[in-house]
Protein backbone atom coordinates (compact mmCIF):
# COMPACT_ATOMS: atom_id res chain seq x y z
CA UNK A 1 0.00 0.00 0.00
CA UNK A 2 1.45 3.51 -0.94
CA UNK A 3 1.59 5.92 1.41
CA UNK A 4 -0.44 8.47 -0.86
CA UNK A 5 -3.02 6.32 -0.56
CA UNK A 6 -2.94 5.56 2.69
CA UNK A 7 -3.13 9.24 3.72
CA UNK A 8 -5.42 9.96 1.34
CA UNK A 9 -7.95 7.16 2.23
CA UNK A 10 -7.25 8.53 6.16
CA UNK A 11 -8.13 11.87 5.35
CA UNK A 12 -11.07 10.92 3.50
CA UNK A 13 -12.28 8.54 6.24
CA UNK A 14 -11.96 11.80 8.70
CA UNK A 15 -13.39 13.88 7.43
CA UNK A 16 -16.78 11.71 6.37
CA UNK A 17 -16.61 10.05 10.10
CA UNK A 18 -16.80 14.16 11.11
CA UNK A 19 -19.60 14.85 8.27
CA UNK A 20 -21.31 12.01 9.78
CA UNK A 21 -21.05 13.48 13.60
CA UNK A 22 -22.96 16.68 12.50
CA UNK A 23 -25.56 15.08 10.64
CA UNK A 24 -26.13 12.98 13.47
CA UNK A 25 -26.08 15.43 15.78
CA UNK A 26 -28.02 17.63 14.39
CA UNK A 27 -25.64 20.31 14.02
CA UNK A 28 -27.01 23.76 13.06
CA UNK A 29 -25.01 24.49 10.05
CA UNK A 30 -26.25 21.52 8.76
CA UNK A 31 -29.94 22.18 9.09
CA UNK A 32 -29.32 25.65 7.42
CA UNK A 33 -27.44 24.14 4.49
CA UNK A 34 -30.29 20.91 4.35
CA UNK A 35 -32.93 24.06 3.93
CA UNK A 36 -30.99 26.80 1.56
CA UNK A 37 -30.95 23.29 -0.78
CA UNK A 38 -34.20 22.77 -0.32
CA UNK A 39 -33.74 19.22 0.92
CA UNK A 40 -35.88 18.01 3.82
CA UNK A 41 -34.86 18.01 7.95
CA UNK A 42 -35.69 14.30 7.52
CA UNK A 43 -33.09 12.98 4.57
CA UNK A 44 -29.88 14.63 7.37
CA UNK A 45 -30.32 11.19 9.35
CA UNK A 46 -29.77 9.11 6.14
CA UNK A 47 -27.05 11.15 4.68
CA UNK A 48 -25.05 10.99 7.88
CA UNK A 49 -25.87 7.27 7.54
CA UNK A 50 -24.23 6.97 4.25
CA UNK A 51 -21.18 8.97 4.56
CA UNK A 52 -20.39 7.01 7.84
CA UNK A 53 -20.79 3.79 5.57
CA UNK A 54 -18.60 5.55 3.07
CA UNK A 55 -15.82 5.78 6.27
CA UNK A 56 -16.40 2.68 7.84
CA UNK A 57 -15.81 0.86 4.23
CA UNK A 58 -12.76 2.68 3.63
CA UNK A 59 -11.12 1.13 7.11
CA UNK A 60 -11.91 -1.89 6.31
CA UNK A 61 -10.55 -1.77 2.74
CA UNK A 62 -7.35 -0.43 5.01
CA UNK A 63 -8.02 -3.58 7.17
CA UNK A 64 -7.88 -5.74 4.14
CA UNK A 65 -11.05 -6.08 2.53
CA UNK A 66 -9.87 -4.63 -0.54
CA UNK A 67 -13.35 -5.20 -2.61
CA UNK A 68 -15.62 -3.19 0.17
CA UNK A 69 -12.95 -0.37 -0.03
CA UNK A 70 -13.01 -0.03 -3.51
CA UNK A 71 -16.81 0.05 -3.03
CA UNK A 72 -16.60 2.95 -0.82
CA UNK A 73 -14.32 5.06 -2.63
CA UNK A 74 -16.27 4.85 -5.04
CA UNK A 75 -19.91 5.57 -3.08
CA UNK A 76 -18.57 8.26 -1.58
CA UNK A 77 -17.27 9.80 -4.75
CA UNK A 78 -21.53 9.02 -6.50
CA UNK A 79 -22.60 10.92 -2.92
CA UNK A 80 -20.77 13.83 -3.44
CA UNK A 81 -20.73 14.05 -7.12
CA UNK A 82 -25.01 14.18 -6.16
CA UNK A 83 -24.08 16.98 -3.62
CA UNK A 84 -22.69 19.31 -5.89
CA UNK A 85 -25.36 18.83 -8.31
CA UNK A 86 -27.99 19.84 -5.60
CA UNK A 87 -26.32 22.79 -5.21
CA UNK A 88 -26.03 23.83 -8.60
CA UNK A 89 -29.98 22.57 -8.48
CA UNK A 90 -30.16 24.84 -6.04
CA UNK A 91 -28.03 27.46 -7.04
CA UNK A 92 -26.48 27.64 -3.78
CA UNK A 93 -22.62 28.49 -4.50
CA UNK A 94 -21.85 30.10 -1.14
CA UNK A 95 -20.31 26.82 0.46
CA UNK A 96 -20.09 24.56 -2.95
CA UNK A 97 -16.05 24.66 -2.09
CA UNK A 98 -17.06 22.19 1.05
CA UNK A 99 -19.08 19.21 -1.11
CA UNK A 100 -16.33 19.97 -4.21
CA UNK A 101 -13.39 19.12 -1.81
CA UNK A 102 -15.17 15.77 -0.45
CA UNK A 103 -15.11 14.57 -3.72
CA UNK A 104 -11.89 15.67 -4.63
CA UNK A 105 -10.46 13.95 -2.19
CA UNK A 106 -13.25 10.50 -2.59
CA UNK A 107 -12.19 10.49 -6.67
CA UNK A 108 -8.59 11.04 -5.14
CA UNK A 109 -9.00 7.90 -3.34
CA UNK A 110 -10.72 6.32 -5.53
CA UNK A 111 -7.75 6.50 -8.50
CA UNK A 112 -5.05 5.63 -5.93
CA UNK A 113 -7.24 2.57 -4.65
CA UNK A 114 -7.55 1.49 -8.65
CA UNK A 115 -4.15 2.19 -8.91
CA UNK A 116 -2.71 -0.10 -6.20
Amino acid sequence: MSTAYLLLALATILVNTAAAIADFAGAKFVRANSSELNLPGSWILPLGVLKAAGAGGLVLGLLGVRGLGLAAAIGLTLFFLGACLVHLRARVFHNIAAPLAFLALAVATLVLDLAR
